[in-house]
């Protein structure tokens, strides 16, 4: 294995510090690559004072449940998964640009009110110094609410994370980037369980077919898929075309297409911002 960055060894050393400061801490888990290397690293820093916690609603298909569950057996952390019920909250099912902040405002509410009830003053989650420049109004709630950013204290980088993690042993570290299932849905479409449902199962099916990391964007009978460019001609030969097409539109799509610009992180944000990212889970 190659020797650490000095400069990423000294980010993890402050991480530490930054964690041990902490009589016990509480993360809020998906499972995903950032979230993951916080919550070994507060294990490391903090021994069995340490719980994951893990919002469980029609937003986050089931593949990324069963995965935070098995990620956290790995660990041998305590890890608690809560049903949410984001869909219930008028700033979140109409989908506005800051839906991200009704959200983590229900998410972080029941978070911190576990928290409180085990004895631990704080809740951290697994924001990095990358997701800082984007447009992400769920971090503005996250802050208002006292929620702790350790990784984006330390300095830590996204590449920094997943350099570190893979050397900790992490399966994680070269997981493709998460987000949940709402992120699918343009800004002022509705969302409902029956749409997600369609999103869930259209990213299941081209994930069975080898397509990693994926996004598939519901136009209301349009399945846009949003792929790794070196993915697209496959996705264009005959027999996998097919399966495709057959697959998407027996879930209810009438037409199916290949965004050609390939996958864009928070590519429904960009009228936004010009940049845009999707409230990745990290």
């Amino acid at each position: 294995m190659a020797p650490t960055d000095p400069s990423r060894a000294k980010k993890k050393k402050r991480l530490i510090a930054i964690l041990k400061a902490y009589e016990s801490l509480v993360v809020a888990f998906s499972g995903g690559v950032d979230s993951t290397f916080l919550l070994a690293a507060t294990q490391e820093a903090l021994g069995d004072r340490v719980t994951a916690v893990t919002a469980d609603s029609p937003i986050h298909s089931r593949r990324e449940i069963r995965e935070a569950l098995e990620t956290a057996k790995a660990l041998g952390v305590k890890h608690i998964v809560v049903p949410f019920a984001e869909m219930t909250a008028p700033g979140f099912a109409a989908n506005p640009p800051d839906r991200c902040y009704s959200c983590k405002q229900i998410i972080f509410s029941e978070i911190i009110r576990i928290a409180a009830s085990m004895g631990v003053e704080r809740v951290a989650h697994g924001v990095n110094l990358d997701d800082l420049g984007d447009y992400r109004p769920g971090l503005k709630a996250a802050e208002e609410m006292g929620v702790v950013a350790p990784l984006a204290d330390a300095g830590l980088s996204k590449v920094d994370i997943r350099a570190l993690s893979r050397r900790m042993g992490l399966a994680t570290w070269n997981k493709p980037s998460m987000a949940c299932l709402a992120s699918r849905i343009p800004y002022g479409r509705p969302i409902t369980p029956g749409v997600l449902k369609m999103v869930e199962a259209a990213e299941e099916i081209l994930h069975g077919l080898g397509f990693s990391g994926c996004r598939v964007r519901h136009h209301g009978d349009v399945a846009r898929i949003e792929m790794a460019a070196r993915d697209v001609s496959r996705a264009a030969r005959s027999a996998v075309r097919s399966q495709i097409l057959k697959g998407l539109k027996d879930i209810g799509f009438t037409h199916v297409a290949v965004d050609l610009e390939g996958y864009v992180q928070g590519s429904l944000n960009r009228a936004l911002t010009g940049k845009g990212a999707e409230g990745s889970r990290g």
